[in-house]
């Protein structure tokens, strides 16, 4: 769960919603990988009009993901790379 500062929304804090752990956070931002979700529900949902989030770290994520039935599609990130030749 994140904690903004309300006059400039300058992220405080993250929270792990699953272990409650505090993730790192300088200066408005947050240090460590984190698993953010924000999803509003629509009609054909019985949570219908409601926006749910939650913050997961790395570690619960790992987790989270290991019962998944089909697993996660995992793609190399090649825009980080750099070319040194």
């Amino acid at each position: 769960m994140r904690e903004y500062q309300k006059t400039e929304e300058t992220l405080l804090a993250v929270t792990c919603n699953a272990c409650g752990k505090t993730l790192r956070v300088e200066n408005g931002m947050l240090l460590e990988e984190a698993i953010a979700v924000r999803h509003p529900f629509g009609y054909f949902s019985s949570m219908d009009g409601e926006i749910h989030s939650f913050d997961l770290c790395e570690d619960c994520y790992r987790k989270w993901i290991s019962g998944f039935c089909i697993p996660v599609k995992i793609e190399e990130n090649t825009e980080l790379l750099v070319d040194t030749e």
